[in-house]
């Protein structure tokens, strides 16, 4: 499964598509640091991107595109292909997906909380814009198939990773900021998120040693 190979070649191959998608992710990075560095814990800062998931999640993506930029001119599968690129990608997407279902679930259990009436501005974009603006990740990461693979390593260590960052979220209390107590469900939420995602990559992205 990806986004179809037609849409794909247009965003991935062109270099003006191909720049304003880089751009756009970089914009997002500012955007959600902006957000975790106003509520920054006091936590080690090489941990930092486990923490400030959202960010990660886009710079994964940012630097997965940036390295397309010298097929430009070429079809996405003749994308360079190696074990660096297949880590890469893999958590990209997996980080993508990860975190864009993450953040849909984790605002609907908190619902009352983050949607307000319609002609309140905050609560517009509290709920709206956060959700749509994530569920877009989950499309932006199934672009990675066309032109990225992965390989058992990869999977495993982007498995190992994301479970690390969910001790680290639930177990110390480095979760991003919400507006209720996290209780037992969304911590198992985001458990199970870290093998779907990791399982969507599997099944969604071609092996390197195919």
């Amino acid at each position: 499964m990806a986004i179809p190979e037609r849409y794909a070649r247009y965003y991935l191959e062109n270099t003006p598509s191909l720049v304003w998608l880089i751009v756009v992710n970089v914009a997002a990075i500012l955007v959600g640091l902006d957000f975790y560095i106003r509520t920054m814990p006091n936590f080690p800062t090489f941990l930092w991107p486990l923490y400030a998931d959202s960010p990660t999640a886009l710079a994964l993506m940012a630097a997965s595109l940036f390295t397309l930029l010298p097929n430009l001119g070429n079809r996405l599968s003749d994308a360079p292909q190696n074990l660096p690129l297949a880590y890469l990608n893999t958590f990209a997407f997996v980080w993508l997906v990860k975190f864009g279902l993450w953040t849909f679930l984790a605002l609907n259990l908190g619902f009352s909380l983050y949607f307000g009436p319609p002609w309140d501005q905050q609560a517009l974009w509290d709920y709206w814009g956060i959700i749509i603006t994530h569920l877009g990740f989950v499309a932006e990461g199934y672009l990675i198939p066309n032109y990225g693979k992965t390989t058992t390593g990869a999977l495993a260590a982007a498995l190992v990773v994301s479970l690390g960052s969910d001790v680290l979220d639930y177990g110390f209390g480095y979760h991003p900021p919400l507006r209720y107590e996290v209780g037992l469900v969304l911590p198992l939420i985001t458990v199970a998120l870290s093998f779907v995602s990791v399982f969507a990559a599997s099944h969604a992205m071609g092996r390197l040693d195919d």
